[in-house]
């Protein structure tokens, strides 16, 4: 009978890893994302039934009376949080798998059954415990920063000192040589240089993320996303659920190959910033260039006029518009001027706004045509001939300075070249910087005009023009 319930459990360990492997595939494109979410929900489910039911598993009560709580919690959560919030409820969310990984790894390390082990097979599982309160103690400081960073209650500029990445290599060296004396300890003696090394690790974590700008923080969401996914893998090592080992290595793969993708995206060295190379995300040297011209700006009339006069119109949606909530009015402005027979499309680059895929989300959300939504790579090419190029709250995204100023902590990065259009229009509160704190010299060039206020109110403004 125990032969067949462990053989069932095994099937659906399998059932649901395939459902996972399904669900990352899933969310491959906008059009299957739906459907991947729910392969990925209808998997836990199942993963969850399987655990909580499998052989020696005691105190279900107590179980699902936690599952229920941290349930209830997680859709209060979820229901009250914004869009404009996702990013900072992501990388908090890293910070528990990362917490949770430390406490299995303790737990593990105190279990008794552990202290009987004996030769190889006890040295592999002191190894998988050491790593894997290393890794979960990374992710859960490294991700508290990163939300505190995306939350605006830390500052975005980047922490660089000399001797920075000496101090990380000695560091390093020193969680080795812990890790050396932890595994020679007898029954639980290592326990002090465990505790010593999850301190150290911890502060490593605060370190990697402290040392990123803030141009560069939808690499950090990715990054901790992965190690988020080798903590839980590490864990799954301890507990010795192949499940959990599964899960944590495809999460922990695809936010590596996520932010490999990111890291060219910005023309960023993918080793640079996980260890935090101040090179990476700071500025090359050298003085800045002075910013020349005068920042000018139109009514919503006129706006509204260069609109109708158009023949092809870019928008370049940014965390602005994710602020204001203005996708709705703008997919409605978008719809009246292709009636009107205008050629209307976004241009979304890689990281705008402040979590991978912020912008396509938005849009999705509003409904917007899939086939209108354009990369960089593909939008770049058309700007010499688009009359009007419409920046709704982006900033770094848009900024020359990245291609012509060496001394700018964004230079290098791609970015869309808006001011090679007919006419810009550049939507935003007030002439603020952008999240990595510089200023943007689009504001000041001879074709571009300011269109100050809230982005929905303005966008709502200019639809009643339009259909006046």
């Amino acid at each position: 009978m125990i032969e067949i319930a462990k053989e069932i459990q095994t099937a659906a360990y399998l059932f649901a890893s395939i459902l996972f492997i399904l669900s990352l595939g899933g969310l491959a494109s906008q059009e299957s994302a739906k459907r991947g979410v729910i392969y990925g929900i209808v998997g836990m489910v199942i993963a969850i039934i399987a655990t909580v039911l499998g052989q020696g598993v005691e105190g279900h009560v107590y179980i699902i009376g936690a599952i229920a709580v941290a349930s209830l919690i997680g859709i209060m959560v979820a229901r009250k949080v914004e869009m404009t919030s996702m990013p900072q409820l992501v990388a908090i969310l890293h910070s528990f798998v990362g917490m949770a990984a430390v406490l299995v790894g303790f737990g593990s390390y105190l279990d008794p059954e552990t202290q009987t082990m004996t030769g190889a097979a006890h040295m592999i599982h002191l190894v998988e415990v050491f790593i894997g309160i290393f890794i979960g103690a990374i992710t859960f400081t490294g991700s508290i920063v990163a939300w505190g960073k995306l939350d605006g209650k830390i500052p975005s500029k980047p922490w660089a000192f000399k001797g920075l990445q000496m101090m990380n290599i000695i560091l390093m060296i020193a969680c080795t040589v812990l890790g050396v004396f932890f595994c020679k300890a007898h029954g639980t003696d290592g326990m002090l240089p465990l505790l010593i090394m999850t301190g150290i690790a911890s502060y490593i974590g605060i370190v990697l993320v402290m040392a990123i700008g803030g141009g560069d923080m939808p690499v950090v969401v990715s990054m901790l996303n992965s190690y988020s996914g080798w903590a839980a893998s590490a864990a799954g090592f301890m507990l010795g659920n192949d499940l959990l080992i599964v899960t944590g290595a495809l999460v922990g793969s695809s936010g590596a190959i996520l932010s490999m993708h990111m890291c060219h995206a910005m023309n960023r060295s993918f080793f640079a910033v996980i260890f935090a190379n101040a090179t990476a995300s700071s500025s090359q040297g050298g003085e800045k260039k002075a910013i020349e011209g005068e920042v000018t700006s139109l009514v919503h009339e006129e706006v509204a006029t260069l609109l109708k006069e158009a023949r092809s119109v870019v928008i370049v949606p940014g965390y602005g518009m994710a602020v204001a909530k203005a996708q709705y009015p703008i997919y409605e402005m978008v719809q009246t001027l292709r009636k009107a027979g205008k050629n209307v499309r976004f241009a979304i680059h890689p990281v705008a706004g402040r979590l991978p895929g912020h912008m396509n989300v938005l849009l999705a959300e509003a409904n917007v045509p899939y086939d209108i939504v354009l990369e960089m790579d593909e939008i770049n090419e058309d700007m010499p001939s688009t009359d009007v190029v419409m920046v709704i709250g982006a900033n770094d995204v848009v900024n020359p300075s990245a291609q012509d100023d060496p001394a700018s902590s964004i230079y290098g990065m791609p970015v869309i070249e808006v001011w090679k259009a007919e006419r810009v229009i550049i939507m935003k509160r007030s002439m603020s910087a952008g999240y990595s704190g510089e200023d943007n010299p689009l504001f000041y060039k001879q074709n571009s005009e300011m269109l100050y206020g809230d982005a929905k109110v303005s966008v709502e403004k200019l639809l009643g023009f339009l259909k006046a």
